[in-house]
């Protein structure tokens, strides 16, 4: 697994979110951007990371961050997620892993003493040039968007 590193350019990327619609890196230069990997919709964790972040979207945008959602779910089961909760930023659905490669956060995971490649539940802060500034590599779902503003 070949993580993207603090002072590292995210290099370009392009995927669509849950609606069929591309997203690219570059529709974010010039802004503040947290991008939040996540193993699963509409699973436990994974809802709390979400919902969490919904719930203070305000106060990130305030502090001038956009947001972006990604696992490797399909458009439908994003739309659903997003529906289901009332997210207000993308959930971009990575099925052919582009943006999960990218990032470099496939990998082994360990579960239940099981070991499996999956989605390592990372968040990435970049800044307006498109600069990794911060990786949180521990993420606390319940207190995910103070995490970030911690950071800031």
């Amino acid at each position: 697994m070949n993580t993207l590193k603090v002072g590292d350019k995210v290099p370009e990327f392009s995927s669509i979110d849950q609606d069929g619609n591309a997203i690219n890196l570059s529709d974010y230069k010039g802004k503040k951007l947290v991008v939040f990997f996540y193993p699963r919709a509409n699973t436990p964790g994974c809802t709390v990371e979400a919902c969490n972040l919904r719930d203070n979207y305000e106060v990130l945008q305030e502090q001038g961050y956009e947001l972006l959602g990604v696992s490797a779910d399909s458009p439908k089961k994003q739309t659903n997620f997003r529906n289901k909760y009332n997210f207000q930023f993308p959930l971009l659905a990575d099925e052919d892993h582009t943006v999960i490669e990218t990032f470099g956060v496939w990998g082994p995971k360990k579960f239940m003493g099981r070991v499996f490649d999956g989605i390592h539940r990372k968040t990435f802060i970049i800044d307006e040039d498109g600069v990794v500034e911060k990786v949180i590599d521990k993420v606390k779902t319940k207190d995910h968007a103070q995490q970030i503003l911690d950071e800031a």
